[in-house]
């Protein structure tokens, strides 16, 4: 008899543990109120968090998503642009749970690309880019508006009426940012030019810096940037000139230098996408937000912007915003003269997005 009862309740207690591991397993998995649980968004970033400018803004929206929605998300950072590395960082992400993969970098597109189709069931979003499939979008801010209006604060600050750029790569997304802020810079000083040097690197705070030098050297007196760190802003500071800077506000990297900078609120996307993916109503698409959109828009001007440019600047605002201001309207001519866009005509978002030629008043090359 002792030995039939010591077997009854072992028997119990193997029952009782696979009742208590199935329930908990239903638990997790299927109860329809634990959405946020469920869901986990892999971040992988080109550069360090701590960078000061791009990836320190991708990563605010992260935090930003994170506190709006409730998500867990994951990230890794200074990843290399190289399809194979960043396939084995999605890989390792979709092993620890993420269903969810944001690729916050142009250079990320291929790799991005082909674990989309390898993985139908995870949800891709890639910044920068132009690819899609079914199961991944791309998205951008429309990073041009914004830098009209800091071109106009750079228009009117500058005694020299030249302004300088320092670029990353020759590609439509940087292109038709210098495009707008040298429009901006011009519909207010239309003696202004915008002398642009190439550094071919997003992150290198070294380089970026040299750069800037080697602009203020030749006479700028304000200089802007598409890089992903603060150092032209430093280099601004150090000089004793002017600089707009990009991603985040950077005045405090540059108290005595900086006007403004154009910046980015990535987390108003990534909400809006999260909710969609809960929802179950998301689809693959191409997302181009701009200042109505609260997505970009630039950083409070500082004490060191001229007189009378915060005016200038909220009706430049107020047009962009209503529509009466497209920035790329007509006329206007490129660098040799010949008009491109004809009085009365606009450019469309494909045209806007493949820009390849510099307008007039832009000293510079794009190399081919």
């Amino acid at each position: 008899m002792k030995k039939i009862l010591t077997k009854l309740a072992a028997v119990s207690l193997v029952s009782a543990m696979l009742l208590t591991g199935c329930s908990s397993g239903q638990s997790s998995s299927s109860n329809p109120s634990n959405k946020n649980s469920k869901l986990k968004v892999g971040f992988i970033l080109s550069g360090p968090v701590t960078d000061g400018g791009y990836n320190y803004a991708q990563d605010l929206g992260r935090k930003y998503l994170e506190k709006e929605t409730g998500v867990q998300t994951i990230y890794k950072e200074s990843v290399p642009e190289e399809t194979s590395q960043v396939q084995k960082v999605t890989e390792d992400m979709i092993n620890q749970g993420a269903t969810v993969i944001v690729g916050a970098s142009f250079g990320f597109m291929d790799g991005i690309q082909a674990e989309a189709k390898k993985h139908p069931d995870i949800k891709f979003l890639h910044a920068g880019g132009y690819k899609q499939e079914t199961n991944m979008s791309n998205y951008f801010g429309r990073e041009y508006e914004a830098r009209y209006l800091s071109g106009i604060v750079a228009g009117m600050k500058t005694k020299s009426n030249k302004i300088g750029f320092v670029g990353a790569f020759p590609i439509p997304e940087v292109i038709r940012g210098i495009n707008a802020f040298t429009l901006g810079a011009r519909s207010v000083n239309p003696n202004a030019t915008v002398k642009v040097v190439w550094t071919n690197t997003w992150y290198d705070p070294a380089k970026e810096k040299e750069a800037a030098k080697a602009l203020i050297a030749q006479g700028i007196d304000v200089v802007g940037q598409h890089q992903n760190t603060p150092g032209v802003q430093e280099a601004a500071e150090d000089a004793g000139v002017f600089s707009v800077g990009y991603n985040t506000d950077m005045s405090k990297y540059a108290p005595k230098a900086n006007l403004t900078s154009d910046v980015f609120n990535w987390g108003v996307y990534y909400v809006q996408q999260i909710k969609d993916i809960q929802a179950g109503t998301w689809k693959s698409s191409s997302y181009w937000g701009g200042i109505k959109d609260g997505i970009v828009d630039i950083a409070p001007l500082t004490a060191n912007a001229p007189q009378g440019a915060k005016e200038k600047v909220d009706a430049a605002k107020a047009d962009i915003v209503s529509g009466k201001n497209k920035i790329f309207q007509g006329p206007i001519k490129d660098q040799k003269g010949t008009v491109k866009i004809q009085q009365g005509s606009s450019l469309t978002d494909e045209q806007i997005k493949s820009m390849d030629w510099f307008v007039e008043g832009v000293d510079g090359t794009i190399q081919k």
